[in-house]
């Protein structure tokens, strides 16, 4: 017997863009089990025109960023955002959606959806490696539902840990973010319109990570 989806998510089709940096495997079962109708591809047309594309990223940022370009990454992103069509990035796939990255002294660009940099932690530990809570603004979409306490399993050893978005129009609806707090506080999610980002790995989190996915799908 198999169980029920979550209600509005059954017969959304996601697409978890491979590009051969991330763990599309464990992407796709927690988008399934979320409810999604999800496929593994770098096919262009079926990246561009699936309700909602996942973007996963591992490793240094500017072979992520290589990566995503040779696969025409880049031009999907931005074709799916112009037509209000939404974007999810985890973790390295989060970092390249701001405007640049220095890992080891050199500096990358990336896709500069959102202005910023991404830059080594400042903790006594580094990697960040392991749960995490997070702090959510009050009308967020993308953590609706998960209480205060509410823990998601972090990897990563660089993040953006200063946000300079300047709303250019008084009727535009600034970013929602999210943050949390290694050494220093970094942020952790960005909700900004159709695109949407974690620098931690929903997938991996468990009932919380669960609950996100959904959320996210839901808006589809």
């Amino acid at each position: 017997m198999t169980s029920a989806k979550p209600a509005g998510t059954a017969g959304k089709k996601v697409v978890v863009f491979d590009y051969g940096f991330g763990n599309v495997r464990s992407a796709e079962r927690a988008l399934a089990r979320a409810g999604a109708d999800v496929e593994i591809t770098r096919d262009f047309d079926t990246a561009l025109n699936a309700d909602g594309l996942l973007v996963p990223g591992v490793g240094a940022f500017a072979a992520c960023m290589k990566g995503l370009k040779e696969a025409r990454g880049d031009w999907i992103i931005d074709r799916r955002l112009a037509g209000g069509r939404p974007v999810m990035g985890i973790c390295v796939g989060m970092q390249i959606l701001f405007a640049r990255g220095i890992e080891h002294g050199v500096e990358a660009e990336g896709l500069d959806e959102w202005p910023g940099t991404v830059e080594p932690l400042k903790a006594e530990i580094v990697p960040h490696m392991g749960w995490n809570t997070v702090r959510p603004p009050q009308d967020s979409e993308l953590f609706a539902g998960l209480d205060s306490d509410a823990r998601f399993y972090f990897v990563h050893s660089y993040a953006v840990q200063q946000w300079d978005f300047e709303v250019g129009n008084v009727h535009m609806r600034p970013p929602k973010v999210t943050w949390s707090t290694h050494g220093e506080p970094f942020i952790a999610a960005v909700e900004n319109g159709a695109l949407w980002a974690t620098q931690f790995h929903p997938e991996k989190s468990g009932d919380a990570g669960a609950q996100l996915l959904t959320n996210w799908i839901g808006t589809l």
